[in-house]
């Protein structure tokens, strides 16, 4: 066995020859071994003995590998034979049976397509057939099914590539005429069942035009429905199986909101009216007068609730499919899609022209706003019950819960409005303020807690047994408050506002608190920036409204001091702690009022200067022509000063007002006293003739000094005009040596310690001593004693 699976493994046979050769090879070396030398004779036999025991043990293995070899000849025989005949006969055979089932195969395949192709032509054409059937006997519904099936047919035999016949475009000709036809019946039926009657176009906007709409829906009674004609849910669902619903209903929404829903909610005095005759629903407008200029949100919620039972119950309460007899409810209904398509439209409408008007404009009032919420509720609540809204669907009632934040959005925009309308009305409509003037507000509830209460009486007590160190005189109660002046009532009202809506503030919630008030931080910053702006022109030429601005400003700016302090403590947490202040806008506008009447100050000053540069410099007095131009000048300048006195009078505060005037009454005579003591030659006539004028500047200035309306309380401010104008004192001592000999200038000087020295310095003596006098041996020796 073993040696047979070695033939087999080595060769597959066994070669009887070359085994033989072995075999003889190995007995040739047997007989050499027993012929070997006498002394390995025993050995060699013994080997020769172990040989033959070996040879014939293999004999037998060697018998049978020869009988195995025998049959594997035989059987390679038999499988050359085998594979000769598949090869010649076989497999000829088979290659002709394949083809032949190939062919079979593709005949079959194109029997199938063409048998398949009748089958959709025969459909088409029975659906044609029932099609015309049902829309004779107005099975609107049945034939728009039937049409929908010819349609699917038609495209099944499109889509077959390699069969493009002829006949494929006169069918799809065929159905497009018979859809149309279709179409055109069912809008017909449409007509009948929806009827509007409406305005002409270009009065479509106006109340009167929209009372003239009307929508009539045909009513048809249950027993009277198969002579009458289709029912609605008939028509409608035709539509919605040819795919045309979803336009008729967008139209048909369209118009509902512009001639009826809309008009309901912009219009407070229209109402709906609803008149059912014998086989036609109306639903016209009456008009009725408003109590308000704007509905309340429950009126309005109970007109397009009336509208859309009325189209709920006459048109709209249809499936859009034939519910199957299967399933006892329907899916979507015509209502639900025609919410779909309107809701987004008539809630924004329903929210910027009623909701928006409801917010409440006091929070006082925002309790009272529950009412508003339930009713929007109960809205939403009967739409979703008629399927008009989905279960998802709560715009109206979101805006309506967050009313705190509309209301504090509102309050802002209205604060805002009201104060930029007063910032832009006229500056120069004024009111006097004095120290006893304050804003009209209620009493602000004291912030101060019981235990706060207690521990201030606990103080108090202790410091009354402590000696006191204080003072005892005490700061008078106008000591910090504003003096007396003119500002815009525009701006008294700008303040109260404030003052109101941090009041509201402290009412309010959070939230609501700290919008209100940024809302006056944002009002003030507003002022600062528009008020100027606006009034630009008026208050460059203008002197009197460049006063009442610069008070406004200080108005302004002095509230501003207090204003949070005073509200701090009732604001919510987040601002009490050090927010809640407006002291960072006062320096702001104390430089606003101050820039803006310094340049009405440099624009006088310039006047004043110009009309003092036609006095031909004062000099040559003696020359007529002169003194008349010098004169002139100094009644110009004088009357300019009166103007701006009587301007100015009881707007500016007195102390303002005295500085003002001395300021530019003093540019004045500066002017004066530097161009006559730049003068060279001044003769006696000269001397005399600006002597004159500088009487009548002396004489008529302080007249200009009258800042209250009653001319006997002036006296006191202009006996103290040598306190507002610097260079008065100087001007009475130049008036001094025009008409002064030379020992009375000497005298004045007063080796310098007199008023003259105090007024002019040395060089400036010595150079009006030599135009007024001659040089003499006296003017020498005066001027000597001038140093």
């Amino acid at each position: 066995g073993s040696l047979v699976a070695a033939v087999l493994a080595s060769s597959g046979r066994l070669d009887k020859e070359d085994l033989g050769t072995r075999i003889g090879r190995l007995s040739r070396r047997v007989e050499e071994l027993k012929a070997g030398p006498g002394t390995g004779r025993g050995q060699g036999e013994q080997v020769c003995n172990m040989i033959n025991k070996k040879y014939n043990e293999f004999l037998p293995s060697m018998q049978s590998a020869e009988d195995l070899v025998s049959k594997v000849d035989g059987l390679s025989s038999n499988i050359d034979l085998l594979k000769a005949g598949i090869e010649n006969e076989v497999q000829r055979d088979l290659n002709v049976a394949v083809a032949e089932f190939t062919e079979l195969k593709q005949q079959l395949e194109r029997d199938t397509l063409v048998l398949s192709i009748l089958k959709k032509l025969q459909e088409f054409d029975t659906a044609i057939k029932d099609y015309n059937s049902a829309l004779l006997e107005k099975k609107y519904v049945a034939a728009a099914q039937q049409l929908e099936k010819a349609r699917s047919s038609l495209k099944m035999l499109e889509s077959r590539k390699g069969f493009e016949l002829k006949i494929l475009k006169a069918l799809g000709t065929e159905l497009t005429v018979q859809t149309q036809n279709m179409l055109y019946h069912l809008g017909e039926e449409w007509q009948k069942l929806a009827v509007w009657k409406l305005p002409p176009s270009k009065e479509s906007s106006s109340l009167e035009s929209v009372m003239h709409s009307e929508l009539h829906l045909r009513t048809v009674p249950s027993k009277e429905e198969e002579i009458a004609g289709p029912p609605v849910a008939s028509v409608l669902q035709a539509f919605a199986v040819l795919g045309e619903l979803h336009t008729k209903l967008k139209i048909f929404g369209q118009l509902l909101l512009k001639y009826i829903l809309k008009p309901l909610i912009s219009y407070p005095s229209l109402q709906p009216f609803t008149e059912e005759q014998a086989d036609v629903f109306v639903l016209r407008f009456k008009a009725e007068e408003p109590n308000l200029d704007h509905s309340s949100p429950m009126e309005v919620f109970y007109k397009i609730q009336l509208v859309f039972e009325v189209l709920y119950k006459y048109l709209l309460n249809v499936p859009l499919e034939q519910p199957a007899e299967d399933k006892k409810e329907c899916g979507v209904t015509l209502a639900e899609l025609l919410g779909d398509m309107i809701w987004e439209e008539l809630s924004d409408c329903l929210i910027q022209n009623c909701l928006v008007n409801s917010i409440p404009t006091n929070s006082s009032k925002l309790e009272q706003y529950i009412e508003v919420i339930k009713s929007t509720e109960e809205f939403e609540k009967a739409l979703k019950n008629m399927h008009f809204l989905k279960g998802d669907t709560t715009d109206l009632l979101e805006y309506a819960r967050n009313v705190n934040s509309h209301f504090a959005n509102k309050k802002c925009q209205d604060v805002v409005v009201a104060a930029r309308n007063l910032m832009t009305s006229e500056i120069h409509n004024t009111v006097k303020i004095t120290p006893d003037s304050c804003v009209a507000l209620p009493r602000l509830p004291s912030p101060a807690t019981e235990d706060h209460l207690k521990t201030e009486k606990a103080s108090k007590l202790l410091h009354n047994d402590m000696v006191n160190l204080e003072n005892e005189a005490k700061l008078s109660q106008y000591m910090f408050s504003l003096p007396t002046c003119r500002i815009s009532s525009s701006v008294e009202k700008l303040m109260e506002l404030a003052y109101q809506t941090l009041l509201e503030a402290t009412a309010s919630t959070d939230q609501c608190c700290i919008q209100l008030f940024y809302s006056v931080r944002n009002i003030f910053q507003l002022f600062y920036d528009v008020v100027p702006t606006y009034h630009k022109e008026n208050l460059q030429k203008l002197p009197q409204l460049a006063a009442i601005h610069h008070n406004n400003c200080m108005y302004i700016a002095h509230h501003l001091l207090t204003l949070g302090h005073q509200f701090r403590y009732r604001l919510t947490n987040i601002l009490c702690d050090g927010a809640a202040t407006f002291v960072d806008l006062v320096p702001g506008f104390r430089r606003l009022g101050m820039e803006c009447f310094l340049a009405q100050m440099r624009v006088q000053k310039g006047e004043i200067l110009e009309r003092l540069s036609s006095a031909r410099n004062f000099s040559n007095m003696d020359d007529e022509e002169n003194y008349c131009a010098a004169n002139k000048a100094i009644r110009q300048v004088l009357h300019q000063l009166k103007r701006l006195g009587k301007v100015w009078q009881d707007v500016l505060p007195v102390n303002v007002y005295c500085k003002a005037m001395g300021t530019l009454l003093n540019t004045a005579l500066s002017e004066i006293v530097t161009r006559i003591a730049a003068l060279e030659d001044i003769s006696a006539e000269d001397a005399d003739r600006l002597y004159s004028l500088c009487r009548t500047m002396v004489e008529e200035g302080p007249q200009v000094f009258t800042p209250l309306p009653e001319d006997d309380k002036n006296k006191k401010y202009q006996e103290e005009v040598p306190v507002y104008v610097q260079k008065w004192m100087t001007f009475k001592e130049l008036m001094i040596i025009l008409q002064a000999n030379l020992q009375e200038i000497v005298d004045q000087w007063a080796d310098g310690k007199g008023p003259l020295a105090a007024e002019f310095s040395a060089a400036e003596v010595k150079s009006l001593i030599r135009a007024l006098f001659q040089n003499t041996e006296r003017r020498a020796a005066a001027l000597a004693k001038i140093k």
